[in-house]
């Protein structure tokens, strides 16, 4: 399986948007994905699902990450780097078997003009840390606004190029 995770819990978010947008390509390319929104996490998983306890909300969602061969997570830039939703739930999943030694994309997306550049580079480091593999090519989709349609779709040329040239890598990855 392959699982997209819109990162944040933000209700009708970018990252949401994009992340359909890369399900809806992806299986035009013969690609089945799911995709997993952080919007889904349960309300109190701080206090129910960290440090070897696990709610039986979550367990659905655990289940999702351990079946996934594959990963591409789309994330918004909050605060100079990526929203702490998003390592919570890192933090909350199973170790070893949600990320070890399986492949991840990474897609950066942000209202300025970086992408989440900096984001993107401090959760490969967390990828690196628990032997996720991240794929070297990484996208940052700057002025997020101005590249969706009201479908939710991409419509730049330069942007919807570069997207398809990722999903191609990620389905040979």
């Amino acid at each position: 399986m392959n699982l997209i995770i819109s990162a944040t819990n933000r209700p009708d978010s970018n990252s949401l948007k994009i992340a359909k947008y890369y399900q809806n390509q992806l299986k035009i390319k013969g690609l089945d994905t799911s995709i997993l929104s952080l919007e889904e996490l349960p309300e109190n998983l701080i206090s129910t699902d960290l440090y070897g306890k696990r709610s039986e909300d979550f367990l659905s969602i655990q289940s999702k990450v351990s079946q996934a061969e594959k990963f591409i997570f789309i994330i918004p830039e909050y605060n100079g780097s990526f929203p702490g939703v998003l390592k919570t739930f890192i933090d909350a999943c199973d170790f070893p078997q949600s990320f070890y030694d399986k492949k991840a994309a990474l897609v950066g997306i942000s209202s300025g003009k970086y992408g989440n550049i900096r984001g993107i580079e401090h959760f490969t480091g967390i990828c690196h840390y628990i032997h996720l593999q991240v794929m070297n090519l990484k996208l940052h989709i700057p002025n997020i606004r101005t590249e969706i349609n009201e479908q939710g779709d991409l419509f730049k040329e330069d942007t919807v190029k570069f997207t398809h040239q990722q999903m191609d890598k990620f389905i040979n990855f």
